[in-house]
């Protein structure tokens, strides 16, 4: 059940130009957010803007109480949360959302995300992660990350450590692979088989992973990155179309979502815009 909560900021860093990583100390945040979930910020203690900015999860740590997010600064209310320091506090409105569905059946797991869209995958896993410690052999965890260029590519380390194998595209082949992070996945589905994959980033690239996935019969989830105005279901801003049936129907992606079974998604009726 998500609450109002006012929690104090440990840490708040530049990973790159325009990413921010912040850590918060919250008992009640890192102990019952799940992979998917967001949180709605108030920007300011003043009234502008107006609106909270939703922003994904990026880890846990449920020993130390704290969870941290990773976001980009698009407008006046993220530029205002990138100027909070170590000691500040924060107004959280949270977890939100549906998660990503975590199952031990599933043994060979893949996520595939791009530019900004990498940073709620992190948290998938770490929960894989801590379910692999009592067995090494138990998972199998891929990752497949893209960016425009190397100066876009942040969290690398974080998730090499977390993962049997990372592979970066960059778009001008100026760090990794070539070309867009779903070749990578192809690639990969041309040769190995994966239980589950889970993907978040641009719509198109969504769109293809998707469809990469319906052609090798893998079961994917997609989170959806939408404009948000109360996080809630209630202003109704965040409308996204679903398949219902032989038809469709209007889905909200901050009560309905953010994350979805890809099938279900109509990804051509999606606009982003996330933060």
């Amino acid at each position: 059940m998500p609450k109002v909560l006012k929690e104090k900021i440990l840490r708040s860093e530049a990973l790159a130009r325009s990413i921010y990583r912040m850590t918060v100390e919250s008992e009640y945040i890192s102990q019952t957010a799940r992979p998917g979930q967001f949180v709605n910020l108030k920007c300011s203690d003043g009234i502008e803007p107006v609106l909270r900015r939703p922003i994904s999860i990026c880890r846990v740590n449920r020993e130390q109480k704290t969870f941290e997010l990773v976001f980009q600064v698009r407008g006046r209310g993220t530029e205002l949360l990138s100027r909070k320091k170590a000691g500040d506090s924060v107004d959280i409105l949270g977890p939100l959302g549906n998660p990503f569905e975590i199952s031990a059946h599933y043994k060979k797991i893949a996520v595939v995300g791009g530019g900004i869209g990498i940073f709620p995958l992190l948290f998938i896993l770490d929960e894989y992660g801590k379910h692999r410690e009592d067995n090494l052999k138990a998972f199998d965890l891929s990752a497949f990350i893209g960016f425009r260029d190397k100066d876009s590519i942040v969290l690398k380390d974080e998730f090499e450590k977390a993962c049997d194998t990372c592979r970066i595209s960059t778009e001008d082949g100026s760090a990794g692979c070539r070309g867009f992070v779903t070749g990578l996945l192809e690639e990969e589905l041309s040769r190995k088989h994966y239980d589950i994959i889970y993907t978040c980033g641009p719509t198109a690239m969504m769109k293809k992973v998707a469809e990469t996935a319906g052609l090798y019969k893998v079961p994917c989830q997609v989170s959806l990155e939408q404009r948000m105005g109360c996080g809630i279901g209630a202003c109704l801003v965040c409308a996204c179309k679903t398949k219902y049936g032989d038809g469709w129907e209007y889905s909200h992606v901050c009560k309905d979502g953010p994350v979805f079974w890809c099938d279900r998604v109509i990804f051509d009726e999606q606009v982003e815009d996330f933060g």
